[in-house]
């Protein structure tokens, strides 16, 4: 125990004397008062009860009480509302698309939903770049280090422009092959090409959006991420009313409108990065190093999410050689889907942000407590949500189609949504936990290995399909319920027997 302090103490002073030669003063070593104090730049403010319950509860046996619940479960609301609204940006536009471009008719649509889930698919891969950043810049403001800090978000930055500007020239031009291993054919390719094309050069703005939302999470201030997506889906709206109806531009203008407001959020959001982290000292200028690190980092992220996408990816595709009624009811369904998902994303958010605080106080059992509160608020969340979803798709159906058809298959498809919400509530906090455990290699194995099983499975579906002629509204809810019963249950059983362990809480707290 000795020896682990004097390694720390040495690596501290180290540290210190480093960022003095840097910047020819301490005043970015000047501790966490210091720090707290600048509201401008970077104050802790979103935990200060349970830091002030933590630091005077040192004993590892204390159990949470019902009032302390009561607090957490407020806490992890406040939390969770203005992450949502920095999770739902890029889903809110597929949505408010799908709803724009449904009115000119179910080829329009079904091109929709391939395009779409090429750009989805894209920009989720990059969701360690939101990760990544938190965890660092948390990390580094945490101990006093605001210039660091701020530099590992600046090399976060550089790194989503960078990754951004290369997929989107490579997907442009390989948008005509992509959509056609995807299923697309005749019209429904043209109107898929058309989409992709036009929306894709957005890519590097939106990651911009990632960036910057993992510094602000580090930072703890999360509302100025609702504010840009507030302002994000107000323009894509109006755009594509003006873009779709006005000018007659079809699917290519909802790609066009949806291209505008990803870079408007981005620049609303990297205009106040830029600005504090010059006043902190830090350099704005790309470094190899710092870049790197950051991508070395998200390795395991990236495989974890490359295996999730390659599930909904297959379920697209198996959704486009039932018909193009199913691939367009398909498409509603499915951006209902991510819409709601990330409501449950966000409750996984703020409960790992809260059970970080305790691992790092060494107060595991309050911490394995803090998780099941979380997992409950996911599942109660879930409840809740699934109501909402089953009345959304009763009376929402024609805002997305007027084809008769269409809405039956989107209703079908939104009530199976809705009964596995409350699973897919209970699962996402725990894998939000696991994420800010730094438990990577156990998600990236377990989502590999659903994986594996899933697409046998869809497989099976496609062949049952095509031997037996399944009626249009039977093949959209099988399409879904396989998805409930082999990818949300499969990572149900893999997150929950992790937590019942202690191995991922070791994880963050070696």
């Amino acid at each position: 125990m000795t020896e682990s302090m004097e390694r720390r103490g040495e690596h501290n002073t180290a540290e210190t004397a480093g960022d003095i030669g840097v910047n020819g003063d301490t005043t970015d070593n000047g501790g966490t008062t210091g720090d707290t104090t600048d509201e401008g730049i970077g104050s802790p403010t979103g935990n200060s009860d349970i830091n002030n319950d933590t630091a005077g509860n040192s004993n590892d046996n204390d159990r949470i009480d019902r009032t302390q619940r009561r607090q957490i479960g407020r806490q992890i609301a406040a939390l969770a509302i203005p992450t949502f609204g920095q999770l739902i940006a890029d889903p809110l536009f597929v949505l408010i698309d799908t709803a724009v471009v449904g009115h000119i008719g179910r080829t329009a649509l079904a091109g929709l939903s391939i395009g779409s889930t090429v750009i989805l698919t894209a920009a989720g891969l990059c969701n360690f770049l939101a990760y990544g950043t938190t965890s660092s810049v948390g990390k580094l403001m945490g101990a006093g280090h605001r210039r660091r800090g701020f530099q590992a978000g600046m090399d976060g930055m550089w790194l989503a422009f960078i990754i951004g500007m290369v997929v989107s020239a490579l997907l442009f031009g390989f948008a005509t092959p992509i959509c056609i291993a995807m299923g697309a054919s005749g019209e429904v390719l043209t109107q898929a090409v058309s989409y992709l094309r036009a929306v894709i050069f957005g890519l590097p703005g939106m990651l911009l959006v990632y960036a910057a939302n993992g510094i602000f999470r580090g930072l703890e201030k999360v509302r100025i991420t609702l504010v840009a997506a507030v302002a994000g889906a107000v323009f894509n709206t109006a755009l594509d009313f003006l873009f779709v109806f006005g000018f007659g531009w079809g699917v290519a203008g909802s790609g066009l409108a949806t291209f505008a407001a990803q870079w408007f959020m981005g620049i609303f959001l990297t205009v106040p990065v830029l600005r504090w982290a010059r006043q902190c000292g830090a350099s704005l200028k790309p470094r190899l190093s710092g870049i790197g690190s950051v991508a070395g980092d998200g390795i395991p992220l990236f495989v974890r999410t490359l295996a999730l996408r390659v599930c909904m990816v297959a379920t697209v595709v198996l959704a486009t050689h039932m018909g193009t009624a199913v691939l367009a009811g398909y498409q509603a369904v499915n951006s209902s889907w991510n819409f709601v998902l990330n409501m449950l994303d966000a409750i996984g958010i703020s409960g790992q942000a809260l059970v970080a605080v305790e691992i790092g106080a060494g107060h595991r059992r309050r911490a394995k407590g803090l998780t099941s509160i979380a997992a409950r608020a996911g599942l109660w969340g879930g409840i809740a949500i699934g109501v909402a979803l089953l009345a959304f798709g009763a009376l929402s159906a024609p805002l997305f189609s007027p084809d008769p058809q269409v809405q039956v298959l989107i209703r079908a498809g939104i009530v199976v949504v809705a009964v596995i919400l409350p699973l897919s509530g209970w699962m996402w906090a725990l894998d939000g936990i696991l994420i800010g455990a730094g438990d990577y290699t156990y998600l990236a194995v377990t989502c590999l290995t659903i994986t594996g099983v899933y697409l046998p499975a869809v497989l099976m579906l496609g062949w049952a399909q095509s031997r037996w002629h399944l009626d249009g509204t039977v093949s959209m809810v099988l399409l879904w319920a396989v998805f409930g019963a082999v990818f949300i249950g499969g990572r149900s059983i893999a997150n929950g027997l992790r937590t019942r362990t202690d191995q991922w809480i070791h994880q963050i707290s070696q």
